[in-house]
Parts: structure tokens; sequence; C-alpha cells
């Protein structure tokens, strides 16, 4: 039975294999900019265009409850506890311009805004006031 499946399994993976290296071939950004790119507008004649604006900003509450709960509320991958002082103490003093740094750009298991692409800088600092006050 063995000698049976080896060779089909070795074919299901080398085909994904080769499947994946031809769509993934071009990563230029010109290229991922052409396949994201939007398909087409809606307007409506003889009205005005819509524009959309990320002027509103969150609170860092709301950033918190909507992005950074699942991993700061358990400690998941040693995330620093929300309100849990001892937890931020390292992280706080390396000051403020450290500790932004890391959240926007991420840094070690924290990924780069903790996931939020659509938050603003602003929103992100936020967010770390929120979590590094006591509960």
């Amino acid at each position: 039975m063995d000698l049976f499946l080896r060779p089909w399994l070795i074919a299901i993976c080398t085909g994904i294999g080769l499947s994946t290296t031809v769509i993934a071939a071009d990563m230029s950004t010109t290229a991922i900019s052409e396949r994201i790119k939007p398909v087409g507008n809606v307007h409506i004649e003889g009205s005005t265009p819509i524009t959309v604006t990320t002027t509103s900003s969150r609170t860092g509450q709301a950033i918190y409850d909507q992005y950074c709960a699942s991993c700061h509320n358990s400690g998941l991958m040693g995330a620093p506890k929300k309100g849990d002082a001892d937890d931020w103490a390292a992280r706080v003093s390396q000051g403020d311009a450290v500790l932004a740094k890391h959240a926007i750009e991420g840094f070690n298991a924290m990924p780069a805004k903790g996931t939020c692409m659509d938050c603003s800088d602003d929103e992100i600092v936020a967010a770390i006031n929120y979590m590094i006050k006591p509960n």
C-alpha cells in the first residue's frame, strides 16, 4: 500500500510547489499594483465623486478592543498584558519613541500596527497609552 501512495503523494506535492512558483513569479511593485488595482469606478452623471478621508480618529480603547485585545488580554506570545505595570516596565523604560516605533513597525512577535493597517500612527499611540494605564 505504501509503495502505491508514495508516487501520488510526490506528484501532488510537486504540482503544488510548481503551481505556487508560477503564481508568485512576478513580485515586482509594478506587477503587484497591476494585480490589485480597482477594476472600475462608479460615477453618477451630474454628481460630485465621493472621496474617502480617514481624518476621524478612533479612541485608544476602540483600537485596543478591535485589534490588540486578542494578544494583550492573555499575554499571548509574550505580549505585555493591558494595565500590568510589571509587563510594561521594561518597554516603557525605553521611552515613548521606541515604544511607538516598535508598535508601528512591528517587533519580535508583534506585527506592524498590530495588524491594524488602516490605523494612523496617532491611533496606535493612543492604543499604547490605553494599554499601559493601570487597571
